[in-house]
């Protein structure tokens, strides 16, 4: 009889950040569900891994689930794998954080189920060949990653019948492939496929090895999966269909199957994630492309045959295609760096601070693909406020403030970083002097945690998309065809599509006509009148006294009016304060012709305050709330010369102040992207403009405040 060795995989995870009803849900309808079943069946046994978020959470909402484990895992029912703790992409995380939150996790696994895990699950698959060093170190026997990785070095099918072995610098690591037939059977198709699968794969031996791993969310969260998997008894009847045919198929855990079978061989994996990770680390003109080519192999009936040459991008490319996910990566690096290089006396004191850093290294805001990821502002928030946390814990131990001069996002240019107990303000002097980064640290808070708005690849399919209502009352028409079908939760939302020129930061330098409307300027369809935005300043000097940090910008450019050109200056003092959340801006504008130049000149701000129609979120002035007050309000305060915003849940208000403002624009900057319901707008942030109307003869001068206080 032929024989066959099964080897199946669940992973379970939540992001640093989620709401907590999500973990909830995810716990009623698959972590809780599944193992009910599985011990039903005690002589099925699978690998499981829990990311140490989800172990944090359970432990404090659901501790019976990790007794269930322990004791399943005691019987021989378990294998508990380990990973990095907080499920970061591990390989661009320094070498002593990879190494250290493998530990991390592998001695709570130890403590928690009493067991010594031997292998560990690889976030999103992101493999890169240098990783075998750092798993080694780690104590890291094997890993998991998906067949395409072996079939991108050039293997095939019949090739991946077990397990590799690969290395780094001699260091070793065994590697699993994970069957993508599998994955799409399991569990979305009638079990007795899966036994078909592994029957072709079986032979006389039994030596041959089959992969299933897969995200546990897949068994209840995903779409109608928990009315099929557990109310239709889809996992019932898998288990007892995997039983029945036990004569010839053997369950095992990774760990035995590295005992019992010796390596297909050694290979070495070139840098890969699953398929359609690589396509969306492509910038949005080759994602569409990309996504021709396949549509013209897939067509032609070449894709099967071919798909391994074809191949998206490298997942490092997220970090340039996206600068706010450079932004915190760089600021991830930085602060790894100096935990290590000041000395943090108190092991439990550095253990917190690392443990900051670590759970800012958590994957899923660093990337967007389809749904999600980067554009989910909760997910980011998450990010830098366990990084200003860590920062706090290292600020006891280093001479503050701070004044630095250095590539702080490796883009060969150089910004200027101020940090202070109380807040950091980064500045960029060839992108228009702006402040990029503003961390209020008694609230742990980026507040220029913002999203540009920006092409996407899949935009294009928002021409086609049928509004969600009239597709569930069946009134979608020939829009699509099922197969097809993309939705939106909004009528119209094409109308809503509006991308940005420039990066979405603070102290940007507008140079606008006077008839702009802030309709236009909101939608993105106005001219600048100068060359100003986006370009570089001279940064002419910089000093630091005991109560401030003072900046000296300074940009010569051409002012276009009436199709005429005129030479302006611009002269930029940014002072920020050591002990307050101040940030003061003096700005003198110079006309260097003998012609009056008129417009208007408006400074912009950003903040990234979370939630754009809330009740304890609102615009006010010296009057009190205005009206309306969301933060995803557009209007004007004429001749205004303040205007607060306040964020009760954070307990953040934000005043600006300028005495020579003619008028406050605020207006909201939202992106579309896809969630797994269809498009969706999302409130990212809120610009606020200081306006002025500018008779420009000789020489014009204000000053713009921004105050951060506690509340």
């Amino acid at each position: 009889m032929k024989k066959i060795k099964f080897a199946f995989g669940i992973h379970n995870h939540q992001p640093i950040g989620n709401f907590d009803f999500v973990f909830e849900e995810a716990y009623q309808k698959s972590y809780l569900p599944f193992l009910q079943v599985l011990k039903n069946h005690p002589s099925v046994k699978i690998s499981i891994h829990f990311t140490g978020i989800l172990i944090d959470w359970l432990e404090e909402n659901h501790p019976d689930l990790l007794e269930l484990i322990k004791d399943m895992t005691a019987k021989g029912q378990l294998e508990v794998m380990s990973g990095a703790y907080y499920e970061p992409i591990i390989s661009v995380i320094p070498e002593e954080d990879q190494i250290g939150q493998i530990n991390k996790l592998s001695e709570r696994v130890r403590t928690l189920f009493d067991y010594d895990p031997k292998g560990m699950w690889l976030a999103e698959r992101v493999w890169e060949p240098t990783l075998p060093t750092p798993l080694n170190r780690a104590n890291i026997k094997y890993t998991i990653l998906d067949d395409t990785h072996f079939k991108y070095a050039g293997l095939r099918d019949e090739d991946l019948t077990g397990y590799f072995l690969t290395e780094d610098m001699g260091n070793s690591v065994a590697l699993f492939p994970i069957n993508k037939m599998l994955r799409y059977t399991i569990p979305f198709q009638e079990p007795q496929k899966t036994i078909e699968v592994l029957r072709e794969m079986a032979d006389e031996e039994g030596n041959n090895l089959i992969v299933f791993a897969d995200d546990g969310e897949k068994f209840g969260v995903w779409p109608n999966t928990y009315r099929h998997v557990y109310e239709d008894g889809w996992l019932e009847n898998f288990f007892s269909v995997l039983e029945e045919n036990s004569d010839w198929i053997e369950l095992v855990h990774f760990s035995e199957a590295l005992d019992s079978l010796k390596p297909v061989g050694n290979v070495y994996l070139p840098t890969a994630s699953y398929a359609e990770m690589m396509q969306w680390a492509l910038f949005p003109p080759t994602y569409k492309e990309y996504e021709k080519f396949e549509h013209i192999l897939r067509d032609q009936n070449l894709l099967d045959h071919y798909g391994i040459f074809v191949r998206g991008g490298f997942w490092r490319n997220f970090m340039s295609k996206y600068p706010e996910v450079n932004i915190m990566h760089k600021k991830m690096l930085r602060l790894s760096r100096l935990l290590r290089e000041h000395s943090i006396p108190e092991k439990e004191e550095y253990q917190k601070a690392l443990d900051h850093l670590w759970a800012a290294q958590c994957n899923c805001p660093y990337w967007h693909g389809v749904f999600g990821g980067l554009y989910l502002s909760h997910l980011r928030y998450a990010i830098f406020n366990n990084l200003i946390d860590a920062e706090k814990i290292l600020d006891k131990h280093r001479d503050l403030p701070k004044l630095e001069k250095t590539d702080f996002d490796i883009d060969g240019q150089e910004e200027i970083l101020i940090e202070t107990a109380v807040h950091d303000a980064y500045f960029k002097p060839d992108k228009g002097a702006i402040l990029f980064e503003y961390d209020f640290k008694p609230a742990g808070k980026n507040l220029l945690d913002t999203m540009t708005r920006r092409p996407e690849g899949y935009h294009e399919k928002l021409k086609h998309a049928v509004f969600v209502g009239d597709y569930e009352q069946g009134n979608s028409g020939e829009t699509a065809s099922i197969h097809d079908l993309i939705l939106t939760k909004e009528r119209d939302l094409m109308s809503r599509l509006h991308y940005d020129l420039y990066e979405r930061r603070s102290l940007i330098d507008h140079f606008l006509p006077l008839n702009c409307a802030i309709e236009n300027f909101a939608d993105g369809e106005f001219a600048e009148l100068a060359d100003f935005v986006n370009q570089p300043y001279d940064l002419e000097n910089s000093q630091q006294n005991s109560v401030s940090t003072i900046l000296d910008f300074r940009r010569k450019g051409e002012l276009n009016l009436d199709g005429n050109r005129y030479e302006v200056e611009l002269h930029k003092r940014v002072t920020v304060f050591h002990e307050k959340a101040e940030i003061q801006i003096d700005y003198e504008l110079i006309n260097h012709s003998s012609q009056l130049l008129n417009f208007l000149f408006a400074v912009e701000f950003n903040f990234g305050l979370q939630a754009g129609q809330a009740e304890d979120r609102y615009y006010y002035d010296e009057n009190g709330r205005l009206n309306p007050s969301y933060l995803n309000s557009i209007g004007i305060l004429p001749a205004a010369k303040m205007i607060g915003l306040k964020d009760e849940y954070l307990k953040i208000d934000v005043n600006l102040f300028s005495e020579q403002a003619d008028a406050v624009w605020r207006l909201p900057v939202e992106t579309i992207s896809l969630s797994e319901s269809g498009f969706e707008r999302v409130y990212q942030s809120s610009a606020v403009l200081m306006v002025y109307k500018v008779e420009l003869n000789e020489k014009f001068r204000f000053t713009v405040k921004q105050v951060v206080q506690s509340i």
